[in-house]
């Protein structure tokens, strides 16, 4: 672990909210919306004293829960040394995709690290209740509500691009050592992303954060690397990383592996915010300029309320659809949307 990063970032003993269940997790990690660091908070997992032994006893281990079902894998030539990227084409990627088992990707990564002539597998986001059904029962993470369900990462060394995600993510280190890059959400700015419909996983990435430093296309990178957080984890460790913020991850040996939960920490139902932006986009983003300074004035009024809520003049009785979504405001305003939407 990298100690030098500590200042950057909140650090929390698992220990002290282990008997908490999701509610303490929630008000002792989720809440500030920042990176907090738990050390140790999955080393008590079988997976984690199989990945001990090496690399056969932790594919023996995991090919006990391995059910057939195959999943997308990146293959990636020798020389580009694990890191998966856009290629020189405009639609191009620098790695082939192909359809694998866990058994088959386990197989295939043993195989790469030992004979470093041969294609790197990265096999990201695996179900473990799909394709691993039995591995969630045996490796709990009773910190999470039931919802929350762990994902598998497994592959050689690799860098995966820097991204963000918009759900809630607690990234647990298996097998190998992994480095995390972090950047708030407000340096997207900085960061140069790509499209947002061509992507390398489903999530857009930024350019300039896994180029060269100083390189000339990106000059204002310059303000967002030093507010990057580094941090190294090893087996054992666990990470939160809050919505939308964006993180580069290294898995740094030859073989390695790391358990995700990706969940809504603070979702009022079933309408997700990346969905409320994307309809703004077509509503609003290319409106003239003064008339979108309008529309913030609104937003920040009555969406993001920095200065309170809209009707605190106004007795909560007197509230009507601004008061509050459990009260059963929310299906409220998700069926005048709606309606709205269908032209009614």
């Amino acid at each position: 672990m990298n100690d030098q990063a500590l200042p950057n970032l909140r650090r929390i003993d698992p220990a002290t909210i282990s008997e908490a269940g999701p509610a303490g997790f929630a008000q002792a990690v989720t809440a500030d919306c920042q990176p907090v660091l738990l050390p140790g908070l999955c080393r008590h997992w079988p997976v984690v004293e199989a990945s001990g032994r090496g690399w056969a006893a932790l594919s023996a281990y995991l090919a006990r829960f391995d059910a057939g079902r195959s999943g997308q894998a990146f293959i990636g030539a020798p020389s580009i040394a694990g890191r998966y990227d856009y290629g020189d084409g405009p639609d191009g990627f620098n790695f082939e995709r192909a359809s694998l088992t866990l058994a088959q990707a386990l197989e295939r990564i043993g195989e790469a690290a030992a004979d470093p002539s041969l294609a790197s597998v990265y096999m990201g986001s695996v179900p473990a209740d799909d394709c691993a059904p039995g591995f969630a029962a045996d490796n709990p993470m009773d910190v999470l509500p039931s919802l929350a369900t762990p994902r598998l990462w497994l592959g050689n060394a690799s860098r995966v691009a820097c991204h963000y995600d918009s759900f809630d993510n607690l990234a647990c280190v298996v097998a190998g050592r992994r480095r995390f890059t972090l950047y708030p959400p407000d340096a997207i700015g900085d960061l140069y992303v790509g499209p947002i419909d061509h992507t390398l996983a489903g999530q857009p990435i930024s350019l300039a954060a896994g180029a060269a430093l100083g390189d000339e296309r990106y000059p204002r990178f310059a303000a967002a690397a030093p507010r990057a957080i580094v941090i190294e984890l090893k087996p054992g460790d666990g990470l939160y990383i809050p919505k939308l913020w964006w993180h580069q991850v290294e898995a740094l040996e030859p073989t390695n592996l790391l358990v995700n939960y990706w969940w809504d920490a603070f979702a009022a139902g079933p309408d997700a915010p990346y969905l409320t932006m994307m309809l703004a986009m077509i509503a609003i983003a290319e409106r003239p300029m003064a008339e979108r300074r309008a529309w913030r004035a609104f937003f920040d009024h009555y969406v993001f309320r920095p200065q309170g809520h809209p009707l605190a003049h106004l007795p909560a009785e007197r509230h009507g659809l601004l008061g509050p979504l459990a009260a059963g405001n929310y299906g409220r305003i998700r069926a005048l949307v709606m309606k709205m939407l269908r032209g009614g």
